[in-house]
């Protein structure tokens, strides 16, 4: 990292500007497709003729793979460094997409979906990596905010760009667009390689000291990395147990209509993004980071409960879901640089992949308890789990900052901290 940094007051420099941009577009592409393939569903289900399960079994896929593999990715980070790795991943994102849009049977669209989850698993550890070695400290909080709310972007722009190509020319051109534009960002991150290379993997190379299995597994299973997992694995519950089940879960406490209570999560959605650039200022300028997420949290929990106990005018809906989002979004910076402080130099990509995978986790299990509550006839339970899990998680990030951070002798000379 630069020691030559300019005060947070300053106008961004012009390298960290570019950095946060192309790591910003990246990550953009990276949740873009996320959501490439449920758009096309009508399409593909009246095209191969098959099931809506068979063609929800085609997300699965995807995320199984992704979540499988970015542990792995992060190891590939810092071996042979973090651009390398996030411009193969685009390249799979655009090859997967390329062959879904030639694919001449359904079953050929899994392996599609299994490439595009490989290409989906490196952006975490080495967005990450990029941003922690090549962005000026004081502004790392703010960089973070910026690769999350591209992410937010990414979301928002899949389903319209998709539903309307493949209205107005069909699915196949829509994919031919994503693989496109997965190539085109690939093809953009290779030719600024320079200026976001992460040189640890090289100093570790030159100093011969790589590391073991037996030194691996002791940073992954390091105490405040294992908190860190736990905490991204419990957020992920309550945000996709909202995400998912809220719009249902009011319909059946109050009578809301669908269509109406699903306008909630779109605040939320709103809500997280904006929190989310509040969050960089604010984690950038306050350097009790776990302070910021205990409050955040906090206060978010209990803005959870009101529509579980409260039958609430839709702009008071609306005004609840956005703040609730917002306090969560505004903690996502601090988070990260939760995670890093707890990754020893030279293992930041191996660490953000592993910690990372939490989010698949609780992806995985929040659903599944979701709908469980929903059957048995406790919408209520949905807004006691969300609220739960996220005080939870207050305790696991609170823990993190009492443990004592992974020895980085064993791992070799890192970029400076």
């Amino acid at each position: 990292m630069r020691a030559d940094c300019a005060s947070s007051d300053k106008p961004l420099p012009a390298h960290d500007l570019e950095v946060i941009t192309l790591v910003g577009l990246a990550h953009l592409g990276s949740h873009f497709f996320h959501l490439v393939l449920p758009p096309l569903f009508p399409f593909l289900r009246e095209s191969f003729g098959v099931s809506w399960t068979e063609l929800g079994l085609l997300q699965t896929v995807f995320f199984v793979a992704s979540g499988l593999a970015q542990t792995p990715a992060g190891f590939l980070v810092d071996r042979i460094g973090a651009v390398r790795v996030l411009a193969g991943g685009l390249a799979l994102l655009g090859a997967g997409a390329l062959l879904a849009a030639f694919a001449p049977s359904f079953a050929l669209l899994f392996p599609a979906a299994a490439l595009m989850g490989l290409g989906n698993s490196v952006f975490h550890p080495a967005d990450y990596a990029i941003l922690g070695h090549r962005v000026s400290p004081n502004r790392l909080a703010r960089a973070f905010s910026v690769h999350t709310i591209g992410g937010t972007l990414g979301w928002a722009l899949a389903p319209v760009v998709m539903a309307a190509v493949a209205t107005g020319w069909g699915w196949r051109p829509a994919l031919l667009l994503a693989s496109c534009l997965a190539l085109g960002l690939s093809a953009l991150i290779l030719a600024r390689k320079s200026g976001l290379e992460t040189p640890s993997h090289r100093e570790r190379a030159a100093s011969g000291a790589e590391p073991g299995r037996t030194t691996t597994l002791a940073v992954l299973t390091a105490r405040p990395v294992l908190l860190c997992f736990v905490f991204f694995a419990l957020q992920a519950m309550g945000v996709i147990a909202l995400q998912g089940f809220m719009p249902l879960a009011l319909g059946k406490l109050w009578g809301t209509e669908l269509v109406v209570a699903a306008t909630a999560v779109t605040a939320f959605m709103i809500g997280s993004a904006l929190g989310t650039a509040v969050g960089g200022v604010l984690a950038d300028r306050w350097p009790n980071r776990q302070a910021i997420i205990a409050w955040g949290l906090g206060l978010a929990a209990l803005c959870v409960l009101v529509p579980g106990h409260v039958a609430l005018p839709l702009p008071i809906l609306w005004v609840i879901a956005a703040l609730t989002g917002a306090l969560h979004g505004a903690t996502t910076p601090s988070r990260d640089l939760l995670v890093r402080a707890a990754a020893p130099p030279g293992a930041s990509g191996k660490v953000f992949g592993f910690v990372y995978s939490g989010l698949d986790l609780g992806a995985t299990i929040a659903p599944a308890i979701a709908g469980r509550l929903l059957d048995f006839g406790l919408p209520q339970g949905l807004f006691w789990l969300a609220a739960g899990v996220t005080l939870l998680s207050i305790l696991a990030a609170l823990a993190v900052h009492a443990s004592p951070r992974p020895t980085a002798h064993p791992l070799g000379a890192g970029s400076p901290r």
